[in-house]
């Protein structure tokens, strides 16, 4: 992924348009486990959802697989994010009436219908890979928060998505199951191949990814890749 120039602004054309993105430049590339952080109102979450291909820029371009996305339209923006792109978000989004194999499948379901037997072993070797092959049937108000955690990680990892996208993923956890969630994306980075961007406030987590993007008031204001042998690599 790269982004060239890209700005966002709002209520554009009015008295109160204000720019929040102020011509970012940045590159992910397949190898990255890259930790974005920044204050509050720094514009992460706007970068994300722009990077997610959820919004569009105002200005500048994204390119994702080598692709140019401003211009797509809704329909090609929708099957390349559905295929390239994993979301794991702090509140996992599982929906309550659907059992766990269930919620795992529904990307696939909502691009392709009613998943077949590859899909379903596909879905149940993720369960396995986040030790939960036991609870393949169980509903989500059955499970705890972290064990729902690694359901939604299972889902965003279905797709074999080339860019994973992680907003705050352990906010909600307790520090044990957080450390155990985040060694799940590192897991899935190292195994799997996909870059992995995590957005996260805890300075702990942040510091053991291989690089850290700080974001400041719509402007990168560093961008540095961690000296691994620090992290015992």
């Amino acid at each position: 992924m790269r982004l060239e120039a890209l700005r966002k602004s709002y209520n554009v054309g009015r008295p109160n348009e204000a720019e929040v993105l102020h011509g970012i430049d940045l590159s992910i590339g397949r190898n990255d486990f890259a930790a974005l952080i920044g204050p509050s109102g720094s514009g992460k979450s706007t970068l994300l959802n722009l990077i997610g291909l959820l919004d569009r820029p105002t200005d500048g371009e994204l390119y994702l697989l080598g692709q140019a996305t401003r211009a797509m339209d809704d329909a090609g923006r929708t099957a390349l994010r559905g295929n390239s792109i994993g979301f794991v978000f702090q509140f996992h989004h599982l929906i309550q009436a659907f059992s766990a194999i269930e919620n795992i499948l529904m990307p696939l379901m909502l691009a392709q219908g009613k998943p077949d037997k590859s899909a379903m072993q596909r879905a149940r070797d993720l369960l396995a890979s986040v030790g939960l092959e036991k609870y393949a049937d169980t509903k989500p108000n059955q499970l705890s928060g972290g064990q729902q955690q690694r359901v939604a990680i299972a889902r965003a990892l279905i797709t074999e998505p080339a860019l994973l996208l992680a907003d705050e993923p352990t906010g909600n956890l307790d520090t044990r199951t957080a450390s155990e969630v985040f060694e799940l994306f590192r897991r899935f980075h190292r195994e799997r191949g996909c870059a992995v961007l995590l957005v996260t406030h805890d300075p702990r987590l942040s510091s053991t990814c291989d690089r850290t993007i700080d974001l400041v008031d719509g402007r990168i204001v560093s961008d540095v890749m961690q000296d691994k042998t620090e992290n015992g690599e």
